[in-house]
């Protein structure tokens, strides 16, 4: 294949990717007309009355906070338990872990609104409907299979050579996790971490029926832009960059770790 169709196929992709970007950026300045008339021309004034209106309608502002804090705290909830999880099936030789994967693994198999109805009987049961804790509590429980299993992977390819020294020089279990295991397995926590950010970030369902009144995730908040009589294309864009801003910046903040993941991935495969 020659490198100009190499470079025609790469710059195609580019605009693929880029176009859906540009579309929904510019119909947030643009009204209902402007959107239909001239899809892809530039918006006429550069006015922010989408975004203050989504607020206003929507608050988009609150309901970003709870989703901020139910996902920062799911996320530390998840690695604090699947990281000890990890190791133990990855790296210490006991009885049975070859099972504790399987049953991690049996984890996929469930699909989530398959437990919606348990799962709002029991938050009603501990006290814990309308409560974002409860949440702050149950998503952790989804994503612990994925990230037990794709972290023991990651652990796995740390040569065992370098644990071998440390148990030499009388380090525990504990320290060698804390400070080998972990920051050796960087890469792969960030992988995690934005896999299971946008788990969090765009669960729906849940969120829709254990939290209620004022206290509204991100997901939730956003439908209620749109009206049975009409539905005003301008503010529901506008709604949606604001909900994706979050994921873009955590993208960019470890990307850089993801890409190392990749790369260290593909060298030892």
């Amino acid at each position: 294949m020659s490198t100009n169709i190499v470079r025609f196929l790469v710059a195609l992709y580019v605009v693929i990717i880029l176009l859906p970007l540009y579309y929904l950026i510019i119909s947030a300045f643009k009204t209902n007309n402007e959107i239909f008339i001239q899809p892809l021309s530039l918006p006429a004034t550069l006015s922010l009355h989408n975004f203050f209106t989504a607020e206003d309608d929507a608050g988009l502002i609150q309901a970003m906070g709870n989703s901020v804090y139910i996902t920062a705290c799911a996320e530390v909830l998840t690695l604090v338990l699947a990281l000890p999880a990890a190791y133990a099936i990855a790296r210490i030789p006991l009885k049975g872990t070859v099972i504790i994967e399987r049953a991690f693994a049996l984890g996929f198999l469930i699909p989530g609104f398959a437990v919606l109805v348990p799962t709002f009987l029991l938050s009603v049961q501990l006290g814990l409907f309308h409560s974002t804790l409860f949440l702050i509590l149950f998503y952790p429980v989804t994503a612990l299979p994925l990230t037990v299993i794709m972290m023991a992977q990651f652990m796995r390819s740390i040569p065992y050579e370098i644990e071998e020294a440390a148990i030499m020089d009388g380090a525990s279990r504990m320290t060698i996790l804390l400070r080998l295991i972990i920051p050796l397995s960087v890469p792969g926590i960030a992988t995690m971490l934005i896999l299971n950010f946008l788990n969090f970030w765009n669960e729906y369902l849940f969120a829709l029926v254990i939290l209620g009144g004022d206290t509204q995730t991100v997901q939730v908040a956003l439908p209620s832009l749109k009206t049975l009589n009409i539905v005003d294309y301008g503010l529901l864009t506008a709604g949606t960059l604001i909900t994706v801003l979050p994921v873009y910046f955590i993208y960019i903040l470890v990307q850089r770790r993801m890409q190392d993941a990749l790369v260290s991935g593909y060298a030892k495969g």
